[in-house]
């Protein structure tokens, strides 16, 4: 039986896109309905400004965990912050579990940016934070669902001066199995599940 590859980043970037209207013409010029079409066509864009800051500053906590970190650069103090919660334990983890919603098997996948003691870390950096930023993403459900055995998923957000951490408990983590559910009847309402089958067959 075939499996279809699965990942936050896929039902994030639909969920954001159908914020608005869930069943959008697919013909509008709507920039999140074009981005979440792009991404599940597997469209290769280039990063975001955002994005590469992103990545940026999670590269030098990965360099101070390994002794490498620059103190010169602007983010040395914060991201040393950052270092000393996540450290110690697996970086870069993949995780993956096959899953059936209805009559389709997927499997779910994910890469952990650190997991230690029970705990899974997510490192985001982020222009501004307000608590509870990231109630209703999907990233600590597909992650606590891809690692049975985690009691809690944390998000450690930086500016780049500033350090904060969400928590997230296992028991007050709804499943993310409902939402793969509603994921797969919007697509096959909208008449694009085909095209995710296509692009996303697991290998």
């Amino acid at each position: 039986m075939d499996r279809y590859l699965l990942t936050h980043s896929l039902m994030y970037s639909w969920l954001y896109a159908i914020k608005e209207n869930p069943y959008e013409d697919m013909t509008t010029e709507r920039d999140p309905m074009k981005e979440f079409v792009s991404t599940l066509n597997r469209v290769e864009t280039p990063p975001t400004e955002a994005m590469r800051k992103g990545i940026g500053f999670e590269n030098l906590v990965t360099d101070i965990i390994c002794g490498k970190g620059d103190p010169r650069n602007r983010w040395f103090e914060a991201a040393s912050e950052v270092a000393r919660i996540v450290g110690g334990g697996l970086l870069q983890y993949k995780a993956s579990r096959t899953i059936h919603i209805g009559d389709m098997t997927f499997l779910l996948y994910g890469r952990l940016d650190a997991l230690h003691s029970g705990e899974i870390f997510d490192i985001k950096y982020s222009g501004s934070y307000d608590r509870g930023k990231y109630l209703g993403s999907t990233q600590h459900p597909t992650y606590l669902e891809l690692v049975p055995e985690a009691n809690g998923f944390t998000y450690v957000v930086s500016n780049g001066t500033d350090v904060w951490t969400e928590r997230y408990r296992r028991d007050e983590t709804p499943s993310i199995l409902p939402t793969i559910a509603n994921f797969v009847d919007w697509l096959q309402t909208m008449d694009l599940l085909e095209v995710y089958k296509s692009h996303w067959l697991a290998k």
